[in-house]
């Protein structure tokens, strides 16, 4: 399967090159969903599930992005089940540090000795010798973040990860991890309705650190009928999830957008989002209603 052939969708987003060697196509997929209510335990629809993930490497999708707690390590089995032996050029990047004890619940754990258990076990449940980008999932405050971002390095050392990333992180912790350990990626809640993170985002295009905005397709209020990003949708003959979609993408060069789903209908609906174009004009009114 290639994944640059110019009828597949994601190919058409752009590429980025995560830590300076992994080239992707900047419109993933999010494989949180595909789990249970709660992000808690199998799919409703095993089938459909797998077929979803089968479906992304067909749309131009090559890279896809899990974690250990999605599940818990459901995703991940579902990733291998589906798409192992996994094609030439595909990224699956996944995270540690994050302890699930029921539907809904996140309970932050970075002890290096945790953390060194989950990226063993992620590597079996993927099914591959080296995780392509490997994320802590969250800062666990009760542990200090030197160690955390040195159980990363040891890692990395030992060839088990190739590429390091942060969740949920401010400058100031991305500057401080970078002093142990190169930081190739960061993955923060951002979207046309939450910007927060602006000055992350900002941070990682000067310093070419790939952005991951989770939560990408919030848009809530922003996309009654009647709203000026309905009209900008209704005006583009697309849905306001697309619109939000392309808004990350033309945002900046840095980002790296994920909508997950567990449906192949919407994971088309998402993917088509890069095929729409924003010139100057909508970009400016987009960008003004984020700011509302």
């Amino acid at each position: 399967m290639s994944f640059t052939e110019p009828n597949h969708p994601a190919s058409q987003s752009g590429t980025f090159q995560i830590g300076g060697d992994l080239s992707v196509h900047r419109l993933g997929f999010g494989a949180m969903q595909i789990t249970g209510s709660g992000v808690w335990g199998y799919p409703e629809d095993h089938d459909e599930s797998v077929a979803v993930l089968k479906r992304t490497p067909e749309l131009g999708i090559n890279f896809i992005d899990t974690a250990d707690s999605y599940g818990p390590y459901v995703s991940e089995e579902l990733i291998k089940e589906a798409l192992h032996p996994y094609g030439k050029g595909l990224v699956i990047a996944t995270k540690a540090g994050l302890l699930r004890t029921g539907p809904g619940k996140w309970i932050p754990l970075g002890r290096p000795d945790y953390l060194r258990q989950e990226a063993e076990m992620s590597l079996r449940r993927l099914g591959v010798e080296t995780i392509d980008l490997f994320q802590l999932h969250r800062i666990d405050p009760t542990v200090p973040a030197e160690d955390q971002f040195g159980l990363l390095k040891d890692l990395q050392s030992e060839g088990k990860i190739r590429h390091v990333g942060l969740s949920e992180v401010n400058v100031s912790e991305i500057e401080a991890a970078r002093k142990v350990v190169p930081i190739a990626t960061v993955q923060n809640k951002y979207n046309l309705a939450d910007r927060a993170s602006e000055d992350v985002l900002a941070y990682c295009e000067r310093e070419n650190i790939g952005f991951i905005p989770w939560f990408p397709l919030a848009t809530g209020e922003l996309a009654k009928p009647g709203s000026v990003l309905s009209e900008i949708a209704q005006r583009l003959d697309a849905t306001p999830a697309q619109v939000a979609l392309a808004w990350l993408l033309h945002k900046s060069p840095v980002m790296l957008p994920i909508p997950g789903t567990s449906k192949v209908k919407h994971l088309e609906q998402n993917t088509s989002a890069a095929l729409i174009s924003l010139d100057a004009t909508t970009m400016a009114e987009l960008e003004e209603l984020a700011k509302s």
